[in-house]
């Protein structure tokens, strides 16, 4: 890969990518067991180190898309969740997984086709993506989510984000929506989501954008 951002960890039947402009620090990756991911250490990862099957796990439990991998001995390729779900974290962002198709995101970011942390603070300097702005900002959202929404007929198949220019993120497919307390809260098909931050109906879009400026 080409992008300076991204480093490639190459492994004898897995190769390993880290993109920087998408890592916010989670750490799935750093805080696994084995020795895949070593703080400290000089090269970081080793995909050597562990099996390609575990390398793979790890390697999915990345909540941003910041780590991919390349499987060389045509193993397994990273599958396509069977449901698509969206997580509103607890004074964080948006966890999006499933079959991603988010509007304007680079090719070359291979992890952000079923995961992805959707900024919902409005201050993101990456948008649409997170950037850990929330933590600078004190934005303040506990997560819970009102709203049941119309429910599901069916399961899976393309979830489509499209950010709008100074508004919400307006999501299409079939899709659930965890609040941060873990319990799957609304489910349905279409809806506008907050990106401004201000929104009181969060983490639905309300218009509150227009009325700030965003």
């Amino acid at each position: 890969m080409a992008d300076d951002q991204i480093t490639d960890f190459p492994g004898k039947d897995i190769d390993v990518h880290f993109d920087k402009s998408l890592c916010i620090g989670v750490a799935e990756c750093g805080r696994a067991s084995g020795d895949l991911f070593q703080k400290g250490r000089s090269p970081w990862c080793m995909p050597d180190a562990s099996t390609p099957a575990e390398a793979r796990e790890i390697v999915e439990r990345c909540p941003s898309g910041a780590l991919s991998y390349t499987d060389k001995v045509g193993g397994t390729a990273e599958q396509v969740p069977a449901e698509n779900c969206v997580t509103v974290v607890s004074d964080g962002p948006l966890y999006a997984t499933g079959d991603l198709h988010i509007e304007g995101a680079p090719e070359d970011k291979p992890g952000l086709k079923t995961r992805a942390a959707l900024c919902r603070c409005g201050q993101s300097k990456n948008k649409p993506f997170c950037d850990n702005s929330h933590r600078d900002s004190n934005f303040r959202d506990y997560g819970a989510v009102g709203d049941s929404g119309p429910g599901l007929e069916s399961a899976g198949g393309p979830l489509e984000l499209k950010p709008i220019e100074h508004g919400p993120l307006l999501a299409k497919g079939n899709f659930k929506i965890r609040a941060a307390s873990g319990r799957i809260a609304w489910a349905g098909e279409k809806v506008a989501l907050c990106r401004c931050g201000a929104s009181e109906n969060k983490p639905f879009c309300d218009g509150k954008h227009r009325e700030i400026g965003w």
